[in-house]
């Protein structure tokens, strides 16, 4: 299969039998050639079981995270994206860091047109927390469909 420049795709995790990264500074995250350079369309990643770790007790947190983003030259292949969100298991770190930190990483390295996360964290001591950040406007004519993770009733 080749892309818009020609060239054969050569991702380094898909079809190979890669553990867990011990965390997330570790992960390396995988970009491929756009294959449609200059349609302005957005992708989306649901990771509805994220975990991490309260960076003061050791308990787990857990979140359903939503990636959106409009491709430029690059898109990230999503197995070392599923990698590096894993690595997250036994990271602490406050809801706004983690889920900031994962926007801010794939926007420097992917250099998309735009992105996206929304963080919606389940219940700790009572209190939900969604944690919401993007590069910026969305491009003018880009269709962003609602994120369609309710605020917290029992999410599901």
């Amino acid at each position: 299969m080749s892309n818009s420049y020609n060239a054969p795709l050569s991702p380094k995790f898909l079809g190979q039998n890669t553990g867990l990264p011990a965390s997330p500074d570790e992960a390396v995250l995988d970009y491929v050639p756009n294959p449609r350079v200059g349609s302005l369309y957005l992708t989306r990643f649901a990771a509805p079981e994220f975990t991490s770790l309260c960076p003061v007790t050791g308990q787990p947190d857990f979140a359903h995270i939503v990636i959106d983003y409009a491709p430029d030259q690059t898109i990230v292949e999503s197995k070392s994206l599923k990698l590096f969100l894993g690595s997250f298991r036994n990271h602490a770190g406050f809801h706004e860091d983690v889920t900031v930190g994962i926007g801010q990483r794939l926007f420097d390295e992917m250099r998309p047109k735009w992105l996206r996360i929304g963080g919606y964290w389940y219940p700790r001591g009572g209190i939900p927390i969604d944690v919401f950040w993007q590069s910026g406007s969305a491009p003018e004519g880009l269709w962003v469909p609602e994120q369609g993770v309710a605020s917290y009733r029992g999410r599901g």
